[in-house]
């Protein structure tokens, strides 16, 4: 079994708060376009690039759109989206999340972003945490979303770690499907009933630790 040296984030609902901005402004779009987005409709685009949640909330409401519309649209959202995110600040921060990432900085390992938005470096500037990644890979470096596994084969070769040595923390069932496809081992932030393929489920990174880490995933810490 591989040894674990590095470990991969991905942002919204792992590190930072962010799924409520995202929602607030697909389900504004849909009022706009003349029907109800719900929070169970929500769900499917965890982890889902912003074109790809556009064509899923068009499913919701039955309507087709030309691609120069969808573009509009798209861009629309993504205004709404930014004019929040813009005064976001370390206190969305989620709880326990910089602790560890500070904790596997100091234990040795390397660290990663992996994740699908385009405006991750805004939400890690606002909140202080770029310092924290050797390597950052968002939706501007990638061109598949997940469950591809791009942006997380991206973060291994940016960190010169093969995949078999790296660990990633996701909140979407897409994100952990990415992370199998990767070749790479995964921890679930939230329930067991949604992220049961991942190696490991926790309901958050509060309390965790890299020596907690090592006693939940024994066998990926041989040395």
């Amino acid at each position: 079994m591989s040894t674990i040296k590095a470990c991969l984030f991905d942002l919204d609902g792992v590190l930072v708060d962010t799924a409520r901005y995202h929602y607030e402004a697909w389900k504004r779009l849909a009022a706009d376009l003349g029907f109800e987005f719900t929070q169970t409709d929500n769900e499917r685009l965890k982890g889902v690039s912003r074109m790809a949640s556009l064509d899923i909330l068009l499913s919701v409401g039955q309507l087709h759109k030309s691609e120069a519309e969808k573009q509009e649209l798209a861009a629309r959202k993504n205004r709404w989206y930014v004019e929040a995110i813009s005064k976001m600040g370390p206190e969305e921060i989620l709880p326990g999340a910089l602790s560890f990432l500070k904790d596997c900085r100091e234990s040795g390992l390397k660290v990663a972003l992996g994740s699908a938005s385009k405006n991750a470096m805004t939400i890690l500037n606002n909140t202080g945490l770029t310092p924290y990644f050797d390597v950052i890979i968002d939706g501007t470096k990638t061109s598949s979303a997940k469950p591809d596994p791009e942006v997380f084969l991206l973060g291994a070769s940016g960190l010169e770690v093969e995949p078999e040595h790296c660990v990633v923390f996701e909140d979407a069932e897409a994100g952990i499907e990415a992370a199998r496809r990767a070749g790479m081992r995964s921890v679930g932030i939230g329930s067991p009933a949604t992220l049961g393929e991942a190696d490991l489920v926790i309901p958050s990174l509060e309390g965790m630790t890299v020596t907690r880490l090592r006693q939940e995933m024994p066998a990926f810490f041989i040395s």
